[in-house]
């Protein structure tokens, strides 16, 4: 037997207008809009929520858009999607491609505004079933890490309801239909850091004359590499990836400096700090044995926390997605490599869950190569790439997701 949230989120889902969501989702596919630029998705946003007969305000971070439907004494509920674009030329092919150049929403942030939209909308119509207050959140920017924390800076919980539970959940590969789901730790923390290292330049057939940043940078990308496989333990799951070297400007000529940006992922704040420190030292001292002017520069950018989903919490999202969809759909894939700011929504000491949908469409999924699930998810397009396309198929299941997680903890009547 079904549990009443999965009886009614069924109930408010069954009559939604499919074409009307594909329409609002390929509207803001071909609109894609990058970090704090989301002035058009936010006001197609806002326009639905005002039409669904919530509060609304713009602006709030930025570009942020925030919802509030009070009805009844009950508890609150905070539903939020992240709205930004990514700097990606599309290459899917599909009819409503990006019309921006190289612009693409590439991790499917257009289709969890599609998913928010369509769940408030039929939130809002089915208001007599349940009682207490939803807060639905447009977030900007999550992309740089910036959009939650300046959300929260601009007043976010003085101004709007606080929430008792957050739920967010992410668009993700995997053959569509499929609900991931992580009681604790779900994606991890992301740190970017840029090293500059001081050479001193002149002609490139003078290299004595010199001292090349170019030969440095080298050595310290091969170094950085012993990081992970050499100072970290292997029951520690972490990534070191260079992403980026910057030097010189002509063919003969040693530049004077050499710019490496690199990102780390980790699980725990200890792990974080060693391999941090472990950057500082290893880019001291490859400048050291080169004979660098001056020490390298070694500075820590945009950061992101890890995701680590309250128990309790998740386990009662997941059991009603179960209900709904069937005990087969939802699984535990445990943590990934990726990483969110959506914990910076979360007030101290107030639970969140966080989910995946898989969105890969079916004949996708079959034509890749591999035997076993994580080889074809390794051959599929993921988030960032310029293939990625989501299965609209996706667009029903994925407002019933949020409809049903709220439903789970407001006070039905």
């Amino acid at each position: 037997m079904t549990s009443p949230a999965a009886r009614t989120a069924l109930d408010l889902t069954a009559d939604l207008p499919v074409t009307g969501l594909e329409g609002f989702y390929r509207d803001l596919h071909r609109h894609p809009e990058l970090s704090l630029r989301e002035h058009r998705t936010a006001g197609k946003l806002t326009e639905v929520l005002r039409t669904a007969g919530f509060e609304t305000a713009e602006g709030v971070g930025g570009t942020g858009v925030v919802g509030v439907l009070r009805n009844g004494e009950g508890p609150t509920v905070l539903l939020r999607a992240d709205m930004d674009a990514l700097p990606v030329a599309e290459e899917t092919g599909l009819p409503y491609a990006s019309e921006v150049p190289g612009t693409m929403h590439a991790c499917g942030h257009d289709l969890h505004v599609t998913w928010l939209a369509g769940a408030a909308r039929a939130l809002a119509a089915g208001r007599d079933t349940w009682s207490g207050t939803l807060v639905v959140v447009g977030q900007p920017a999550e992309e740089t890490g910036q959009g939650a924390r300046a959300m929260v800076a601009d007043g976010l919980y003085e101004r709007f309801p606080r929430p008792d539970v957050l739920l967010a959940q992410h668009a993700a590969p995997g053959p569509a239909g499929l609900y991931a789901h992580s009681p604790g730790l779900i994606l991890s923390a992301s740190t970017d850091m840029d090293v500059v290292v001081h050479g001193r330049g002149g002609h490139g057939s003078r290299p004595e004359s010199t001292v090349d940043p170019v030969v440095t940078a080298a050595y310290l990308v091969t170094r950085l590499q012993t990081v992970v496989s050499r100072e970290t333990a292997a029951r520690d799951s972490a990534v070191l990836t260079v992403g980026r070297i910057e030097a010189g400007t002509r063919h003969n000529i040693i530049p004077s400096r050499a710019h490496i940006a690199l990102n780390l992922r980790t699980q725990s704040a200890e792990v974080r700090d060693r391999m941090t420190a472990a950057v500082r030292r290893i880019a001291a001292g490859e400048c050291l044995a080169a004979g660098c002017p001056r020490e390298p520069e070694v500075t820590v950018g945009a950061d992101f926390p890890a995701t680590v989903n309250d128990a309790g919490t998740d386990r009662r999202v997941a059991a009603v997605h179960g209900e709904v969809f069937g005990a087969a759909t939802v699984f535990d894939p445990g943590p990934a490599m990726g990483s969110e700011d959506f914990p910076h929504l979360a007030p101290d000491g107030v639970p969140y869950a966080y989910w995946f949908v898989t969105t890969t469409p079916a004949d996708v999924w079959e034509v890749a190569p591999g035997a076993e699930l994580m080889e074809k998810f390794a051959a599929v397009p993921s988030n960032h790439s310029p293939h990625f396309a989501p299965d609209l198929s996706t667009l029903l299941p994925g407002v019933t997701t949020l409809v049903s997680g709220a439903l789970a903890h407001v006070s039905l009547t």
